[in-house]
């Protein structure tokens, strides 16, 4: 039986309104992906979704609040890792848990020497993660 992972993951405006999303992938995360991927992030915790081809959620809260304003940013976290539930099946798939560590290894290769010391800290924010391969 092929298995599933959801990643959780969290938009935060400067003035700390929220929207959450899940994104279901096909496979699994080894503790190395999770890894990886916290690696590639910016200062071990931020990620922009569109640089990893995933959907970013700033347009939910600007449908709540009337369009963008000053506090938009483009900064995203991931929340939580775990396997997909039944009731997780309903959500679109997108990709395999392989292509998404690629394209954060790709995003992180990507960058200049002085970004990589400005915002790749080797220190990591550690999100909750639920399974493993």
């Amino acid at each position: 039986m092929e298995k599933f992972t959801v990643i959780e993951y969290l938009y935060r405006d400067a003035a700390n309104y929220k929207v959450w999303s899940r994104i279901r992938f096909a496979g699994v995360f080894s503790k190395e992906d999770v890894e990886t991927i916290q690696f590639c992030m910016y200062d071990g915790e931020f990620f922009t979704p569109q640089e990893v081809s995933l959907p970013p959620l700033q347009p939910l809260l600007w449908e709540e609040f009337g369009g963008p304003n000053d506090d938009d940013h483009d900064w995203h976290s991931i929340e939580r890792v775990r396997l997909a539930t039944q009731d997780d099946m309903a959500l679109p798939l997108h990709g395999t848990t392989n292509e998404l560590v690629a394209a954060f290894q790709a995003l992180r290769k990507s960058k200049s020497e002085i970004e990589i010391d400005l915002f790749f800290p080797s220190k990591r924010r550690e999100c909750t993660i639920d399974m493993y391969q």
